[in-house]
Parts: C-alpha cells; sequence; structure tokens
C-alpha cells in the first residue's frame, strides 16, 4: 500500500468509491434501489453514478421491495451483479421471502451450480423520531439464515474494502451501514482493494478486559476503552465486522488474556447477535473467565419515536464504562469519571454535521 495514495475522506464517500471503481472494472454490475439515482444519492454512497454509468447500470426502484430483491436475484443468477439498496433495513423485511427462500437457499438446493453474487446494502441507524419502522437494527436475523453473508463495517477503510470484497463475492451479501457512520473519516487508500469477509479487527490492545463490538458500538467500545485507562482499566476492543460467517477465534484468544467479555451491539438483546458471542465464549473459554460475560445491547422494546424516550432507549459508552467497572471492582471510580462526561446537547444526532433524517 502507498501512503501517497492514502487521504482522509468519509464513510460515505468510501462507500461510493467502492460502488465506482467497482463498476468501472465489472460491466456486469448494475445498482438499483429507492433513491439512488437522487441529487443526495442515499446519504451520498451513489451521487454522481448515474450520470457516469447511465440510467441502465443505476436505477431507482418503486415501492416493491419482494419484487425488485426477486428480480436482482434473478439478474444474479443469470450473471449480473447487481447492488440493491434498501434505505431502511426495516425495508428489507418486505423482501424476505426472496432473501431467505431464494437468494440464501438456491446454491444449496441446486448442488452448487448456481451462483448467487448479489449484494443488499441496509442502512441501520437512530435519530430525528424515525421509530419502529425505519430505524430498527435486527443483522441478527440475517445472521441467522444460512446461506447469507452479513458485514457491519465500521471504519471508512472496512466499508471500501468489505463492499468490494462483497461484489467480488459469488454469495448473497448483507452489508449494513449505520447511518452515524457515514460521515465519520479515515485514511482510506485511492486504488481499489479488498478486505477478507469473516475476519474481525483488533481496534485497541488491552489485558483486563476483552470488548467485542459490532458496527457503531465499536464507536462507543473504544471511547470506553479510551475513558478506562484514566481509572487503570485496560481494554481490548475487537470490531466483529462480519456476523456471517462468525470467527470468534480472535475473541476467544483475547478472552483467554483477559478472562471477562463485554458484547456491545446495536441490536436487541433477547435472541440478539451478542448473545451469540457470549454463549460461544462462555462454551469455549468457560475456564479462563474470571467474571461472567455481559452484553449490551437495545432494550426488548419497539424502538421509540419520542425523543424523550430515545434518551434512555439507547445505550452508550459511559454504559460501557460502568459494567466494566463494576466486573473489576471499581465502580467508584467509574461513577466519578461519568459525573464529570460532558455529554452532546442534542443525543439524538451523532455530532453537528449530521443533517438527517434521511
Amino acid at each position: 500500500m502507498c501512503m501517497q495514495k492514502m487521504r482522509e475522506i468519509s464513510y460515505s464517500e468510501a462507500i461510493r468509491e467502492a460502488l465506482d471503481q467497482s463498476m468501472k472494472t465489472d460491466s456486469s454490475i448494475f445498482i438499483i434501489g429507492e433513491g439512488v439515482p437522487d441529487a443526495y444519492g442515499v446519504f451520498g454512497t451513489t451521487k454522481g453514478l448515474k450520470e457516469k454509468y447511465g440510467n441502465d447500470r443505476v436505477l431507482d426502484m418503486p415501492l416493491s421491495e419482494n419484487a425488485l430483491t426477486g428480480m436482482c436475484v434473478g439478474a444474479a443468477m443469470l450473471g449480473s451483479k447487481p447492488v440493491i439498496v434498501h434505505q431502511r433495513l426495516d425495508f428489507g423485511f418486505i423482501a424476505l421471502d426472496q432473501i431467505v427462500n431464494n437468494a440464501a437457499s438456491w446454491h444449496y438446493t441446486f448442488a452448487g451450480q448456481s451462483k448467487i453474487p448479489v449484494v443488499m446494502r441496509f442502512v441501520i441507524g437512530r435519530g430525528w423520531g424515525n421509530g419502529p419502522q425505519h430505524s430498527q437494527s435486527s443483522q441478527a436475523l440475517y445472521a441467522h439464515i444460512p446461506g447469507l453473508k452479513v458485514v457491519m463495517p465500521t471504519t471508512p477503510y472496512d466499508a471500501k474494502g468489505l463492499l468490494i470484497q462483497s461484489i467480488q463475492d459469488n454469495n448473497p451479501v448483507i452489508f449494513i451501514e449505520h447511518r452515524w457512520l457515514h460521515g465519520i473519516k479515515s485514511h482510506v487508500p485511492s486504488e481499489p482493494y479488498t478486505v477478507p469477509i469473516g475476519i474481525p479487527k483488533v481496534v485497541r490492545e488491552g489485558n483486563d478486559i476483552t470488548i467485542a463490538s459490532t458496527s457503531y458500538m465499536t464507536i462507543e467500545a473504544i471511547r470506553a476503552a479510551d475513558n478506562l485507562k484514566s481509572i487503570g482499566i485496560s481494554a481490548e476492543v475487537i470490531d466483529i465486522r462480519t456476523l456471517k460467517p462468525l470467527d470468534t477465534s480472535q475473541i476467544r484468544e483475547s478472552v483467554r488474556k483477559t478472562g471477562r467479555l463485554l458484547v456491545m451491539d446495536t441490536g436487541w438483546r433477547t435472541c440478539g447477535f451478542a448473545g451469540e458471542i457470549v454463549a460461544d465464549i462462555a462454551e469455549s473459554c468457560f475456564n479462563f473467565m474470571k467474571d461472567a460475560p455481559m452484553r449490551l445491547t437495545l432494550p426488548d422494546i419497539p424502538t421509540p419515536t419520542s425523543y424523550s424516550l430515545t434518551k434512555t432507549y439507547y445505550p452508550d459508552y459511559t454504559d460501557a464504562i460502568m459494567l466494566v467497572a463494576k466486573s473489576l471492582g471499581k465502580q467508584k471510580e467509574a461513577e466519578r469519571l461519568i459525573s464529570q462526561v460532558k455529554k452532546p446537547t442534542h443525543h439524538d444526532v451523532p455530532d453537528t454535521s449530521f443533517r438527517g433524517p434521511f
């Protein structure tokens, strides 16, 4: 990797670049979705692609999620590489028949003779009163289905590399973006590259506790780890990145070192993805555990719309700090630390640059 070709771009720009570079080299790729050709281009991720590649490869679609998803699955079977964009993960529920009964199973059903190279981009997130029909985080549902790959990149670097890899994959890939990540920036190579599907990444090294996290909760996990240093706690943070296929070997190795585990996920608690990680570690690392593994997730109620209700609905890094500190016997120190934290004026936006709701 040539450092002179690295520059800082946003998560949404990294996704747009991945699409652009993939389409430039492979004419079988097309993008379809609600709002894809619009001026704003799905949080800026498809902006300008219609002008560059034309109406035949960058298409808007009607409110017929199941039908159009089925069309993309069929196109993939015939040699195309569709990228279908659902601006909300919730909209994908309408297409579950095509995703679960067809896309996920056909390679197996036809004894490996059929390839389904389709990428389905789903956006999750919160804020601006989106409520239970526009901001759910049901990634565990998709990760439960055999035949689907599920990725949730956190950084712009991973967003670009994992999307290019997903487009090149011959299996259906669920590519999930948290909209609070679209504005974050980091160094990303200008040339095309891939990030392997199925490999987590250590983003903070530590010795006292392992924090395994997904998507935007990795940002909160890093904040927790950085603050925990001030009360003498060293936390190792692992960004899981891929929910399916799931490789827990790195998490297991970390837990054998630290003896403690906290899993942070954007989804719900019961039957959620965090519980899968806890179960795996309990089965494989029980004799190494110094304390019971913990989960930090959404509560088991529908996502509220009300500004006052969302204030206590979403966990953040201060909740992680308290759980970790309690496990390590430093609850009073954590309480003093949190009392000095200055949270944003508005809890339903990630930063002052955020211009939601869409």
